[in-house]
C-alpha cells in the first residue's frame, strides 16, 4: 500500500499535480473589541473583548471566557489550554466593584455574550456552537448568564440558545462581593435574585459544574455546586453534570478543568 502511494505522488509531480495533504490551521486575533455602546469612560475602558479564531475553518465552536478576581479584579486573557484546538475563544473584560455595583457587571457579561451570537458567523463560527465558561467570578458570570435569562433577552437572545454552560468553582449563591457591597458578611449565605440558585430550571442549556477538592476550596464552593447539581436534577433537567478535581485548590483546579472542557464541547461537532 505504501509503495502504491509512493509510486502515485511520484507520477503526480511528474504531471504537476500535488498529492493531497491535511490543511494546517492557522490562528488569528482581533483585541479590544467593544461589546457595549455604553458611552461612560470607564464602560470604554473595560466593556471589550479579545477574539482568538481559526482562520482557514468554518463551523467551529466558540467559548465565551470570562476571567476570575472576585469581580474585583483581573483582566482577559486567552487560556493557553484553549489555543490551536480548532476553537474559537472570546476572551471578555467587564467592569469591575467597587466602581460599578450589581448588577451592572453581569449585564456586561451578557453583552459579551451577545456580542458574539451576532458576530460569530462573519469569522466562520457558528451561532449554535456558542458554549461560555469563566473560572471563579467568571464562573459565576457564567450561571448567571445563562440561567437568569433576562439578562440575554435586553439583547433580544434566548439564554437557551447557548450550547452549553461550564462554570468553574463559581458561586451559585449570590456573590460575596455582591454580598459586600450590601453590607452583608461572607459567611452569611443568600440565596436572592443574583443567585444562579434561584434561577434552577430543566430548560436550561446543558450544565457542567466543576470545583476543586472539597478540602481545599474556598467557602464552601464544592458544596454550592454540589447543592445546585442536586436541584437541578431534582427539576428534571437531563443534561447537567458536577465534578470534584480531588487534590487541586481553587486556582489549581482551572488548569485540569479546561481539559474537561475540551473534552465535553467535542460534542457539539458530532
Amino acid at each position: 500500500m505504501m509503495k502504491n502511494y509512493i509510486f502515485l505522488s511520484f507520477i503526480l509531480f511528474l504531471i504537476g499535480v500535488q498529492p493531497l495533504v491535511a490543511q494546517e490551521a492557522k490562528y488569528a486575533i482581533d483585541e479590544n473589541i467593544r461589546y457595549t455602546s455604553d458611552a461612560s469612560e470607564y464602560a470604554q475602558e473595560r466593556c471589550k473583548l479579545d477574539i482568538y479564531y481559526p482562520e482557514n475553518k468554518t463551523d467551529f465552536t466558540t467559548v465565551v471566557w470570562f476571567h476570575g478576581g472576585g469581580i474585583t479584579g483581573g483582566n482577559k486573557f486567552i487560556p493557553e489550554k484553549l489555543k490551536e484546538q480548532g476553537i474559537a475563544v472570546v476572551a471578555v473584560n467587564y467592569r469591575l466593584s467597587p466602581k460599578v455595583k450589581c448588577p451592572v457587571y453581569i449585564e456586561d457579561a451578557a453583552a459579551a455574550v451577545a456580542w458574539t451570537f451576532k458576530n460569530i458567523e462573519k469569522y466562520g463560527g457558528s451561532k449554535d456552537k456558542i458554549v461560555v465558561s469563566g473560572h471563579s467570578a467568571g464562573g459565576y458570570l457564567t450561571s448567571m448568564v445563562g440561567l437568569d435569562k433576562h439578562y440575554l433577552a435586553a439583547h433580544d437572545i434566548n439564554a437557551d440558545d447557548i450550547a452549553m454552560l461550564i462554570p468553574f468553582s463559581g458561586h451559585t449563591i449570590t456573590h460575596f462581593t455582591i454580598r459586600d457591597e450590601k453590607g452583608i458578611p461572607g459567611t452569611q449565605a443568600i440565596v436572592d435574585e443574583y443567585a444562579p440558585l434561584y434561577f434552577v430550571r430543566p430548560d436550561a442549556p446543558p450544565t457542567i459544574f466543576i470545583t476543586g477538592d472539597r478540602e481545599l476550596e474556598m467557602l464552601g464552593r464544592y458544596e454550592e455546586n454540589a447543592y445546585m447539581w442536586r436541584m437541578m436534577k431534582v427539576a428534571g433537567h437531563k443534561n447537567c453534570k458536577l465534578m470534584e478535581l480531588d487534590g487541586f485548590n481553587h486556582g489549581e483546579m482551572a488548569s485540569p478543568a479546561l481539559e474537561i472542557l475540551l473534552k465535553e464541547i467535542k460534542v457539539l461537532d458530532k
